[in-house]
């Protein structure tokens, strides 16, 4: 029969290696947050910016009016 003998970690390893990956996941955290900003929020505000900023709503009342999707206007 053999027996596995366990050796020993030396001092103060899980801390050394908690701080290296905390340290690491604030950083990839903040890269994904970042990116996320500047890839998706910013370019979706823009575009809902510039649709708006043309966008006449009686007009288009008037054309669903004229589709007659609406029942109560005439």
């Amino acid at each position: 029969v053999q027996c596995i003998i366990l050796h020993p970690h030396p001092p103060r390893l899980l801390a050394k290696r908690l701080r290296f990956h905390i340290v690491g996941a604030f950083a990839v955290s903040l890269g994904v947050a970042a990116f996320l900003k500047f890839a998706v929020a910013k370019p979706g505000k823009k575009a809902y910016a510039d649709f708006y900023r043309n966008y006449d709503s009686m007009k288009d009342f008037e054309k669903m009016k004229k589709a007659g999707i609406f029942q109560s206007a005439k």
